[in-house]
């Protein structure tokens, strides 16, 4: 199969920087304590204000909910708690009305143990398994009737009338989908893109094509990399199912965008995904680069012995980040695609109780500067704090980084005006709980930060997602790196640190777009003040 490198990469993506919410914890509209699709269309002209193009939602699907969603029962049914389908396509239309778009999330890995395709795969007799006029019996990954044969993956055994154990993603209620091993051993193993693998992929074509024809944008496709069971090292095989599938939906829908949690642009754009993002990894204390900017601790919710680029005390370098960065940023270039950078998500833990109000400013203006699309999580923007809590709906460390928006100083903070018991999960209970009626309120505030660098963002062609990027200053605690595009080019620095930096820069207009703190411009560079930040011509 040839390489089907996407070339043709949506022109809305050019401008676009995305607001991620996690649909249970942004607008309540019907006072019953979860957050919900009416809710979010009440909130799109804040979305908008802010300067977010595009939403990407957390799976809305209908679902039994034992992780949060990503547990889908029916691909093609709103859950009945966050509305209709009627709903959902009327956000895409006031979305579109205000020129925003949206993405949805799609789980192809695996469903719910209670999808109809499971229910019938898992009957005893094949004359059963059949879902309308589709046949399932090999829709997911059923081993032979050994008891204890997964072949070294994890499985299930003892709860179908079928004979055989089924393979599971994650959780127990998450059967696998079958998309095939690289290597078949055994004679229940499929071969990937053989005729069981590609019924599995037409019928997740078919899911994207029922709600791209209703007006969704495209799709952010959770473990992307995960389809196709002991794949190879670089995933040959996973990327010829991605571009089988795209083969299939991209001609179709040419504006569609597609961005894949895969974390490694260099194999994700080889697939065919429009965009990556640098995901937080850290595996034994060691940090990937986008750890090292903001989560390079063992002691998440601690300021002290964090080794995070833009702790102010941390005095750790730049280069290490860039050198794990800039080359997989190179590799999306060669493939025409963006590496995205991102605030926080529903899965990573937030950073407002270990960085400061300051720190964080620098970091999100930079990650906002820097190459592709960003990507900004609900309530990052008014610096939300994680809350320590149970777990909740599969969530287990992860449920403090889904607690509900903060609007006002209103019932349950503008959330729900339903009761306080009835919330899907408890509001920041503190004094000084931020909201963004009183971020909206302060000039000085991160909102505002957010806010005049998204501008810029959109407004300056060189700070477009496919801009040039060239380091600057790529050592010690300043950081300084261009974005060009044709004749213009923009200078961007920063200094985390305590101390003065000097950045050596030849050809400034000595205009500053946007600064935190009062840069100097100098005769062939930039003095930098302890914790600044500058967007100069």
């Amino acid at each position: 199969m040839q390489e089907n490198v996407c070339t043709n990469r949506p022109e809305w993506l050019e401008t676009a920087a995305f607001y991620e919410i996690y649909p249970q914890s942004f607008q309540d509209s019907n006072a019953d304590g979860i957050g919900d699709i009416n809710g979010i269309i009440q909130r799109l002209d804040y979305i908008h204000n802010l300067g977010c193009t595009a939403l990407w939602i957390n799976p809305c699907f209908d679902s039994p909910f034992k992780d949060a969603g990503y547990d889908v029962r029916n691909y093609t049914l709103v859950a009945p708690r966050y509305g209709t389908n009627d709903d959902l396509v009327r956000l895409f239309d006031e979305a579109h009305r205000r020129g925003m778009h949206v993405l949805l999330d799609l789980v192809p890995g695996h469903t719910s143990e209670e999808h109809p395709w499971f229910k019938a795969s898992a009957q005893p007799e094949e004359r059963d398994r059949v879902v309308g006029d589709d046949n399932v019996s090999e829709r997911y990954i059923w081993t032979d009737t050994w008891i204890s044969n997964g072949d070294g993956l994890p499985f299930i055994g003892g709860e179908a009338e079928r004979d055989g154990t089924y393979i599971l993603n994650f959780f127990k209620c998450q059967p696998a989908l079958n998309y095939g091993f690289a290597h078949p051993r055994r004679a229940w193993q499929k071969p990937a893109l053989g005729p069981e693998a590609i019924a599995t992929c037409d019928a997740m074509v078919d899911v994207m094509r029922f709600w791209l024809s209703r007006g969704a944008d495209g799709f952010r496709v959770d473990m992307a990399d995960s389809l196709v069971k002991q794949d190879d090292e670089g995933k040959p095989f996973t990327i010829r199912t991605w571009q089988y599938i795209f083969s299939k939906i991209r001609p179709e829908f040419p504006e569609a965008a597609f961005v894949s949690e895969w974390g490694r642009p260099y194999e994700s754009l080889k697939a065919g995904f429009d965009m990556d993002f640098y995901l937080d990894w850290r595996w034994d204390g060691n940090p990937n680069g986008y750890n090292m900017l903001l989560r390079n601790t063992d002691t998440p919710l601690s300021h002290d012995n964090d080794a995070s680029y833009f702790n102010a005390d941390s005095g750790t370098p730049v280069d290490a980040f860039l050198g794990q960065y800039v080359p997989q940023l190179r590799d999306a270039e060669r493939y025409h695609g963006l590496f995205n950078l991102i605030t926080c998500n529903h899965d990573t833990l937030r950073t407002a109780q270990r960085l400061t109000d300051r720190e964080r400013k620098l970091a999100y203006a930079t990650l906002l500067t820097l190459p592709g699309a960003p990507f900004i999580y609900y309530g990052d923007e008014i610096g939300m704090r994680y809350l320590p809590m149970r777990s909740k709906e599969g969530g287990y460390n992860r449920t403090g980084s889904r607690t509900p928006m903060q609007w006002d100083h209103g019932a349950n903070l503008g959330f729900s005006q339903g009761r306080a018991d009835d919330l899907y999960l408890p509001v920041d209970p503190a004094a000084d709980a931020p909201t963004v009626e009183d971020a909206m309120a302060n000039d000085d505030s991160l909102w505002h930060v957010i806010q005049s660098v998204l501008a810029l963002h959109k407004s300056e062609a060189a700070l477009h997602t496919t801009a040039g990027f060239d380091v600057i200053q790529g050592e010690g605690r300043a950081f300084a790196f261009a974005r060009t595009t044709g004749d213009e080019r923009l200078v961007i620095a920063v200094n985390p640190g305590r101390n003065v930096e000097h950045v050596a820069v030849d050809g400034l207009d000595c205009d500053a777009l946007f600064a935190i703190d009062s840069p100097a411009f100098e005769e062939g560079g930039i003095m930098l003040p302890p914790q600044s930040f500058v967007i100069a011509r």
